[in-house]
């Protein structure tokens, strides 16, 4: 008898030549116009808004806010004489803060994976988009995806790998990693810190991730590794003009505080702080610099072309 004749057999091979087809659908995105390979877009465990985005923010003084020791993280972003905080023990279980700044908006964006923390500006073609988790992940990295049109976006390369809005990035905007008390003393009352207050149930105070930051371990694979440094040493990033650099944190805490560079033929000035760690990065003007604070595996994934600063 053809083997085919059998309705089960027949059921099953259909299915099987059906796979290729059904794998450009993760998480109910589309990815039939991805511009990375479909096999490394991965689940990363929760479903869509399974991590749930802050679109609501509300804020409080500092001195309301006695949830915070005085060494837990922040993000910060100063707007004109105002300052606003949004500490990682929140960003931990949220990953995305959709920022109305009196009708300015504001994407703030945490992978706990790659330790990345970044901002940007939201706009496209004059329209504002919102975020939300996807629940999936690229090099793993956060991959976000705004509501209006359902594109994936890529955190760390700030733009959209499929979906309608394939190929589009968003302007990064310049923010800070500052120890909640020494924002506060910066802020000197003109402050004000994302709230606890979200409307779901989260420990801020515990990491979901226990000891990832130090262990060697990823939780998912990448396309580009290098053993140069510990895969979660922390690195300050950026690129201009076709050229990318990292600064090890542990580099720079051998040469000292402040550093005189060039990337990309622009000169830059990078200011260490090892009490956090963290690094500014500011033009010949004093601007800051939408610069990337990394884990070295994450920043090499994505750069791995990338020059890379060595203390004398």
């Amino acid at each position: 008898m053809n083997r085919f004749n059998n309705p089960l057999i027949l059921a099953m091979a259909l299915l099987l030549f059906a796979q290729p087809a059904l794998s450009q659908t993760k998480n109910g995105f589309e990815l039939g116009n991805a511009l990375v390979p479909v096999e490394e877009i991965l689940r990363g465990g929760p479903p869509r808004d399974g991590i749930p985005s802050i679109n609501n923010p509300v804020f409080q003084d500092p001195a309301d806010a006695d949830l915070w020791r005085s060494d837990d993280l922040m993000l910060t972003y100063d707007q004109g004489e105002v300052s606003f905080a949004y500490p990682i023990g929140i960003l931990n279980w949220h990953e995305i803060v959709n920022h109305d700044l009196g009708g300015t908006p504001l994407l703030i964006t945490f992978c706990p994976l790659c330790g990345t923390g970044m901002a940007f500006d939201p706009r496209v073609d004059e329209r504002s988009l919102t975020f939300g988790v996807s629940g999936l992940l690229y090099n793993s990295d956060l991959l976000m995806y705004d509501h209006q049109t359902e594109s994936l976006w890529s955190q760390i390369e700030g733009r959209a790998v499929s979906g309608p809005l394939a190929g589009t990035e968003l302007e990064p905007v310049a923010i800070r990693h500052e120890l909640w008390h020494r924002w506060r003393e910066r802020a000197e009352g003109s402050g004000k810190v994302l709230s606890a207050d979200t409307g779901h149930r989260r420990n801020y105070r515990m990491s979901p991730y226990g000891d990832y930051d130090h262990s060697e371990r990823l939780y998912f694979p990448v396309t580009h590794t290098s053993r140069k440094y510990h895969p979660k040493t922390w690195v300050l990033g950026w690129s201009h003009n076709g050229e990318s650099k990292a600064w090890p944190f542990p580099e720079l805490a051998e040469h000292g505080a402040v550093l005189e560079d060039r990337v990309g033929g622009k000169a830059v000035r990078l200011h260490y702080d090892p009490d956090v760690p963290s690094a500014e990065l500011r033009d010949e003007s004093g601007n800051l610099l939408p610069a990337t604070r990394a884990f070295w595996f994450a920043w090499y994934t994505f750069h791995p072309d990338t020059d890379v600063f060595e203390a004398d």
